[in-house]
């Protein structure tokens, strides 16, 4: 059995902007404390709700050295590290390894449409080129590319590979996960809407959006399903359902930015090509935060 790197629930978290668009450190240390001071149970930086795609090479690796030197060992940091290009990725990577991260985050290559052959050659080149302990993140809808289930058994294999993040929104493939692998690989739902489906197959918690602005309802939910409490997680889950949702009425990260901003941070605004969200979405993100008591809570 691999050692598992949390359990609960992780933020994928946000990166808060300026007005001239530059990266606010400040609220990144704001909301890193939130999220801590409040449960959450690791902080996945530059991940896709960080919007590291839209980062310089020098701004990826400062925000991994900020979110590491601000946490300072209360959580582990996970720095999220994929590309599409493997030698690439190997050198974000070893970076954040120098940096001090815990674990890292590894997406699927998106555009190329990698084989699951080469998607093996890939994880397997940028594991074997750092000693620290790797989630495969598997997001179709975002890359085009499935990792099949044979492909993370494969993948399982690696000694420091031990963990996935499903989003493919698949359930079914989540179970032939569970029973594929076993103990090789701990899986993280994706999807803040399968927590529970995701945890009662075996699952060890979340990589959360919803993270970012109800930290504490979404680490108790998880921590709720490891304890086999089922009825009572199911009960914040459906309290929450509908701005769990709502976070998604627009492309991630624009509404859970527009939420933060809503609750009283100064998340700003997302990088160009994504854009502010409808004054629709904003009335509908409002009244379900109003319904919760999140509006302007932060002072």
């Amino acid at each position: 059995m691999k050692k598992t790197i949390f359990t609960g629930a992780g933020v994928a978290i946000v990166t808060p902007m300026t007005e001239s668009g530059e990266i606010n450190f400040d609220e990144l240390g704001r909301l890193i404390d939130f999220n801590i001071e409040n449960g959450t149970d690791a902080i996945i930086i530059c991940g896709t709700t960080g919007e590291s795609s839209a980062m310089t090479d020098e701004e990826h690796i400062a925000c991994i050295k900020y979110a590491v030197e601000k946490t300072a060992g209360r959580v582990p940091v996970i720095a999220g590290t994929g590309s599409n290009h493997t030698s690439y990725a190997v050198h974000l990577s070893q970076e954040a390894e120098k940096l001090g991260a815990d674990a890292l985050l590894s997406v699927t290559p998106y555009y190329n449409k990698a084989s699951q052959a080469g998607l093996i050659k890939h994880f397997t080149a940028i594991a074997e080129s750092v000693s620290l302990p790797i989630i495969l993140y598997n997001v179709p809808s975002r890359t085009g590319v499935n990792i099949a289930v044979d492909t993370i058994k494969a993948l399982s294999k690696v000694d420091n590979i031990v963990a996935v993040k499903e989003a493919s929104g698949n359930i079914s493939q989540v179970a032939k996960i569970r029973q594929a692998c076993g103990d090789d690989i701990d899986i993280y739902s994706g999807n803040d809407d399968q927590i529970i489906p995701i945890m009662s197959l075996g699952g060890k918690g979340v990589i959360s959006v919803l993270s970012n602005c109800l930290p504490k309802e979404t680490h108790d939910i998880a921590t709720l399903c490891l304890e086999n409490k089922y009825e009572q997680a199911r009960e914040i889950a459906m309290r929450t359902l509908p701005f769990a949702n709502a976070l998604f009425c627009d492309v991630n990260p624009i509404p859970v930015k527009e939420a933060l901003n809503l609750m009283g941070f100064n998340a700003g605004h997302c990088r160009l090509p994504l854009c502010d969200t409808s004054d629709k979405n904003k009335a509908l993100l409002s009244s379900e935060m109003e319904k919760l008591g999140i509006l302007n809570i932060i002072k």
